[in-house]
C-alpha cells in the first residue's frame, strides 16, 4: 500500500494516494500535523525520536503536552494515510519503535529525498563530462518544485529545512547553467541566469556564471555591467570585495576588450522576459504601444511613464510593452532597476544608472564618467543617430532619471515608478488602474487552472474582490491555489476574508502584498523632505479611523497640523499612488492599503483618534443646530474646532455628505474599551439623530443609540443613557414597534424623573403620545400629550407645546373628533410660524391638510399640504414629503380634478421607494388604487 503514496515537500505540503491511474489528493490537516508528516518525510525509512520532532515543531520552548500532540497527530496521519487499517492492527506505513517513529517510503516516493538523489546523480554525470546527461536530469529535479518549499509551515525545522531546500535549488540551477554553457547555450542560459541574480543578487556564482553566458554571447558590456552592479551590492550590503571567481571573469572580458578596440558598435539585449501568465491590459497596451512605436513611422515618444499603486502590474506591463516595440529600436534594448522601493536596499543614483548602460553600449568601465554631467553628456553623445529603448523600472522619483531625459529624438525611455512624474509636453504618463473583474479572473484560471476558477462564479467574484483587482495579489491567490490542489476557490476566499491575516494569507513564496506596500511606506518614512515623513505618518494614523473616505480638514483633526498641510500630506499619499482621491476635497484607501494602514498604528495612536473623533462630534452638533435651531440638541458640547458651515442647506448638505463616515467612525469609537473614545462616539451618535430622522434611516439611528445605552450604562452617564433610549424608542416608534417603543419610553420618563430632569420628563412624555398615535391608539396617546402640554407651559418650553398640541391634534383626529384636532393644530401653528419652527409648521400643516379632508374640505387642505411639502423640500423629510403627496392626491381626487391625483400619487410612489415604513405603504397602495378606480369610473360616465 505505501507505494501508492507520494508525498511532496517542494512547495505546499501535499500527499497523493493512486488509485489505478488517477491521483487523489489526501487531506493533511492541520499545520502542525503537516509539519509532523514533513519531518518524517524528510528522513524516510529511517526512525525519527520522540525528541526531534517536538524540537522540529516548537523549538526549544515546547509547551508541558507536546508529546501528546504528536501522539495526536501520528494517530491522525495513520488514519487519514491507511483509512481501512483494522483498529488495533500495526501501521505498515508509519511503524512506531524504541528509536522513534518510521515513514515506510522509498526515497522516491518523496520528491524532496528525490531531488537530492538527481541532484547527485547529475553531480556524477558533470564529473563524468556527460553534461547533456546532467542537464537533462537538473531539469527533471526542478520540475518536482511547484513553489517555497514547505510553503506556508512555521516552525524551527520548516524554516531550517525551507532555507536547506531552497539552497539546493540555487545549486541546482547554477550547475545546469554550468552543463549548459559547456554546450553552447550561452543566449538561453544568459536570460535564466539574469533572472537568478535578480532574485539573489548576492550570489557570485551565479554572477560568475553570468557574465561567462554574457561573454561568449558577444555582450561584453553588458557582462562588465554584471560585475559592476555585483561589486555595488556586495559593498553596500556585506562590506566586501567580488570574490576571486568574480574578479576573474572581469579580467577576461577587460582583455578582450582591450585586444577588440575596433570591434562594431555594442547592441545591448537587457530587456526581462515578459510575464508567462500575463492577461489583459490591451487598452493600455495598445497605448503604450502608440507612444513607443508610432503606427505612421514616425519617432517615438522620448518619455513614457507608467505609473500605479505598489502590486498593479507596472513592471510587467512596461516588459509586455518593451517587447513588443522593440523591432523599432535596432540599436538596442537597455533594463535597469532602478530599486525606487527596494526594501532596505539603497535606491541607484543618477550616475549609477548612467555607468550602467554606458558600460552596456559599450564604454569600457575605466573610461565612464564619474562626473555626473559629463556622464549625462557621453549617454547623450553615444545615443545620436540610434534607436535604443532604455526601460527604468521602478524609478524612484523624477530626480532619480532626469539626466538621462534630454536623449536624442529616436530614442525612447519607458519609466515604471509609484509616483506620478510629470516632463513637460513630450512624455506620455499611464496611471495603471486596478484590474477588472475578467481579468482578475483569467489570472486565476491562467495559474490555478480553469476548471476550478469556473466551478464557481460567485466565490470566484468574491476572491477577485478580497484581492482588490492587484495583480500581486491575484498571482499570489493563483500560486497558493495551484500549490493546494485539494483547496477550492471558496476555502482560500474564506481564508482571505477574516481581515486580519488578509494580508498573511497573501504571501507566496518571494510575492507578497505587504512587502510591496511597506516598500512605499519606508521610502516616504525616509525622505529628504518633510512632506514625505509626514504622508508616512498619515498612512499610519490613517489606518486607526475605519471610515469609508475623509476630507482634509478631518486628516488635519488626525494628524494635529493645520488643514493645508494635513492636504499636502494627502496627496503626497495620492502621488506615491496609497491614496486615492473620491470626489471633490476626499480621499479614501484602497481595501488592502486600508489592512496595511491598520497594521502601522503607532504607539501614540490614543491622542490622534481621540482629535478626529472629538471634530466629527463637534461638526455634527453644529451642523445639526444650524440645520434646523427649534429642535432640542442635546449632544454635548466638545472641545474641538467644527467644520463651519454657512446656513441650514449647507448644514444639511455636509451632513448628507458625511453621514456614511460619522456613522461608521461613530460605531468604531462605541466599539472601544477606551471610555474617553466611546463617549465621544456616543455623542456623535446623538448629534445624528435629527438627520437620520429627517431622512427615515431608522436602522442606524437604533443600532448606533443602541451601543449608545451600552456606554452610558458602562460609564454610568444617566443623562445619555436617557437620550440613548429616546432615541432607540423614536426609531421603533417610526418602524411600527410600538410595543418596544413604549417599553424604552416608560425607561426614559423613569429616568428623568430620578435625574428631576424636567425638560427630560416632558419630552419622554411627548414621545408616549407619539408612540400611541404611531400604533393608532388614539385614545391613550391623548392623557399623555395633555400631561407633555401641562409641563412644557409650567417650564416654558415653546416647543413642547407645540409638539404636544401636534400629537392632541393627531390624537383627537383619529378618535373621530376633527373638529377638535382642527383647534389644536391651528393654536399649534401659529406659535410655529411667530418662532420660525419650519419643521414643526410642515408637521402641523400635514395634520390640518389631513384633518379638512376628514372634514370634506378638500379645497382648503390643499394650500396647507402644497406649503408643508415646500417647508419640508429642502431638508428631504422623506416621510413628511410621501404624506403630503398622498394628501394631496386624496384632495384633487375628491375635487375631481384626477389627472392632479394621478400627478401626485405617482409622484408619491417614486417617494416611498425603497422607505419600509408599512403604515404609510399601506396608505400609498390604497390611494393609488382609490386615484385608478375613480379614473375608470370617469371614463365609463364619459362613454
Amino acid at each position: 500500500m505505501s507505494e501508492a503514496i507520494t508525498i511532496r515537500l517542494l512547495g505546499a505540503v501535499t500527499a497523493e494516494r493512486r488509485r489505478g491511474a488517477a491521483e487523489e489528493p489526501i487531506d493533511l490537516g492541520p499545520a502542525r500535523q503537516q509539519t509532523t508528516l514533513a519531518i518524517l518525510a524528510a528522513s524516510a525509512s529511517h526512525p525519527v525520536p520522540m525528541d526531534r520532532l517536538v524540537v522540529g515543531i516548537w523549538g526549544q520552548d515546547a509547551p508541558r503536552n507536546a508529546e501528546q500532540s504528536v501522539y495526536t497527530y501520528i494517530a491522525g496521519l495513520r488514519r487519514l494515510f491507511e483509512p481501512d487499517r483494522p483498529r488495533r492492527a500495526p501501521s505498515l506505513l508509519l511503524a512506531g519503535s524504541s528509536a522513534g517513529y518510521v515513514l515506510c517510503l522509498e526515497p522516491r516516493q518523496v520528491d524532496a529525498l528525490l531531488f537530492a538523489e538527481w541532484l547527485e546523480e547529475a553531480r556524477d554525470a558533470q564529473r563524468g563530462g556527460d553534461d547533456r546527461q546532467a542537464a537533462h536530469r537538473l531539469e527533471q529535479a526542478l520540475a518536482l518544485w511547484r513553489g517555497t518549499a514547505l510553503s506556508g509551515l512555521a516552525g524551527p525545522f520548516a524554516e531550517k529545512e525551507r532555507a536547506r531546500l531552497e539552497q539546493l535549488k540555487l545549486s541546482a540551477l547554477e550547475q545546469r547553467a554550468e552543463s549548459l554553457l559547456r554546450l553552447g547555450s550561452h543566449e538561453e542560459v544568459a536570460e535564466e541566469l539574469r533572472d537568478l541574480t535578480r532574485h539573489h543578487p548576492l550570489r557570485e556564482r551565479a554572477r560568475e556564471l553570468l557574465m561567462t553566458a554574457l561573454f561568449h554571447s558577444g555582450r561584453r558590456a553588458e557582462a562588465l555591467e554584471v560585475y559592476e552592479e555585483g561589486r555595488i551590492l556586495l559593498a553596500q550590503e556585506l562590506g566586501l570585495s567580488p570574490g576571486e571567481g568574480l574578479r576573474r571573469c572581469q579580467e577576461m572580458v577587460l582583455s578582450a576588450d582591450a585586444a577588440a578596440p575596433d570591434e562594431r558598435p555594442v547592441v545591448p539585449h537587457q530587456l526581462p522576459r515578459p510575464l508567462a501568465e500575463f492577461v489583459g491590459r490591451s487598452r493600455e497596451l495598445v497605448r503604450l504601444k502608440e507612444r513607443l512605436a508610432p503606427w505612421d513611422g514616425g519617432p517615438p515618444g522620448p518619455l513614457v511613464i507608467v505609473t500605479g499603486p505598489p502590486g498593479v502590474g507596472k513592471s510587467a506591463l512596461a516588459a509586455r510593452a518593451a517587447h513588443a516595440a522593440r523591432e523599432r529600436f535596432p540599436d538596442g534594448q537597455l533594463y535597469v532597476n532602478c530599486r525606487g522601493a527596494t526594501p532596505d536596499v539603497p535606491a541607484l543614483t543618477p550616475l549609477d544608472v548612467l555607468g550602467r548602460f554606458l558600460r552596456a553600449l559599450g564604454v569600457p568601465p575605466q573610461t565612464v564618467p564619474a562626473d555626473l554631467d559629463e556622464a549625462a553628456a557621453m549617454w547623450r553623445s553615444r545615443l545620436h543617430d540610434r534607436r535604443v529603448l532604455a526601460l527604468l523600472d521602478d524609478a524612484a522619483d523624477l530626480a532619480q532619471i532626469r539626466p538621462l531625459l534630454a536623449a536624442p529624438f529616436g530614442n525612447a525611455l519607458l519609466v515604471t515608478s509609484r509616483e506620478s512624474m510629470s516632463w513637460g509636453e513630450d512624455s506620455f504618463q499611464l496611471e495603471l488602474g486596478r484590474m477588472s473583474h475578467a481579468e482578475s479572473a483569467t489570472v486565476l484560471a491562467k495559474l490555478a487552472g480553469a476548471g476550478r476558477i469556473t466551478a464557481d462564479e460567485r466565490e470566484t467574484a468574491r476572491l477577485v474582490r478580497l484581492c482588490d483587482g492587484l495583480p500581486l495579489a491575484l498571482r499570489i491567490a493563483g500560486a497558493r491555489l495551484a500549490g493546494r490542489p485539494d483547496w477550492s476557490v471558496a476555502a482560500l476566499a474564506t481564508r482571505l476574508s477574516d481581515e486580519r491575516s488578509r494580508l498573511h494569507e497573501l504571501a507566496a513564496g518571494d510575492l507578497a502584498v505587504r512587502s510591496s506596500l511597506t516598500a512605499s511606506h519606508t521610502a516616504l518614512e525616509r525622505g529628504s523632505r518633510p512632506v514625505d515623513r509626514r504622508a508616512a505618518r498619515a498612512l499610519s494614523l490613517l489606518g486607526l479611523l475605519h471610515v469609508p473616505e475623509m476630507t482634509a480638514e478631518a486628516a488635519g483633526a488626525l494628524l494635529g497640523v493645520s488643514t493645508p498641510e494635513a492636504e499636502q500630506a494627502l496627496e503626497r499619499l495620492v502621488d506615491a499612488h496609497l491614496l486615492d482621491r473620491a470626489g471633490s476635497g476626499r480621499y479614501q484607501l484602497h481595501d488592502l492599503v486600508r489592512l496595511f494602514a491598520a497594521e502601522l498604528r503607532p504607539d501614540d495612536s490614543r491622542e490622534p483618534l481621540i482629535r478626529v473623533l472629538s471634530y466629527y462630534a463637534a461638526s455634527t452638533r453644529l451642523a445639526s443646530h444650524v440645520a434646523d435651531p427649534h429642535r432640542s440638541h442635546r449632544a454635548r458640547p466638545v472641545d474641538a474646532v467644527p467644520h463651519a458651515v454657512g446656513g441650514p442647506a449647507e448644514a444639511m448638505a455636509w451632513l448628507s455628505d458625511e453621514e456614511a463616515v460619522l456613522t461608521a467612525a461613530a460605531g468604531q469609537a462605541l466599539g472601544s474599551a477606551d471610555d474617553t473614545i466611546a463617549g465621544l462616539g456616543a455623542n456623535l451618535a446623538f448629534g445624528l439623530v435629527w438627520h437620520q430622522e429627517r431622512h427615515y434611516h431608522m436602522e442606524q439611528m437604533h443600532a448606533l443609540n443602541t451601543l449608545a445605552l451600552r456606554v452610558c450604562e458602562r460609564l454610568g452617564d444617566e443623562p445619555g443613557a436617557h437620550l440613548a433610549l429616546t432615541h432607540i424608542s423614536n426609531a421603533l416608534r417610526m418602524t411600527s414597534r410600538t410595543d418596544e417603543a413604549l417599553v424604552h419610553l416608560q425607561a426614559a420618563l423613569a429616568l428623568a424623573r430620578r435625574l428631576g430632569d424636567r425638560f427630560g420628563e416632558m419630552s419622554a412624555l411627548g414621545n408616549l403620545a407619539s408612540a400611541n398615535n404611531s400604533g393608532l391608539r388614539y385614545e391613550d396617546a391623548l392623557p399623555w400629550a395633555e400631561r407633555q402640554l401641562v409641563l412644557a407651559r409650567s417650564i416654558g418650553a415653546r416647543v413642547g407645546v407645540r409638539y404636544a398640541l401636534t400629537a392632541m391634534g393627531t390624537a383627537h383626529r383619529g378618535s373621530g373628533r376633527p373638529e377638535k384636532a382642527r383647534e389644536a393644530l391651528l393654536e399649534a401653528l401659529a406659535d410655529a410660524v411667530e418662532v420660525g419652527d419650519q419643521l414643526h409648521e410642515a408637521q402641523i400643516r400635514v395634520g390640518l391638510g389631513e384633518t379638512c379632508i376628514d372634514l370634506a374640505e378638500p379645497a382648503e387642505a390643499v394650500p396647507h399640504l402644497l406649503k408643508a411639502r415646500e417647508l419640508y423640500a429642502p431638508g428631504g423629510n422623506r416621510i413628511g414629503i410621501l404624506r403630503c403627496l398622498i394628501g394631496l392626491s386624496q384632495a384633487y381626487r375628491m375635487l375631481g380634478e384626477l389627472d392632479q391625483a394621478l400627478s401626485h400619487v405617482t409622484d408619491a410612489v417614486v417617494a416611498g421607494a425603497g422607505l419600509g415604513y408599512a403604515h404609510w405603504e399601506r396608505r400609498l397602495a390604497e390611494e393609488q388604487a382609490a386615484v385608478h378606480e375613480a379614473r375608470g369610473a370617469a371614463v365609463i360616465r364619459e362613454v
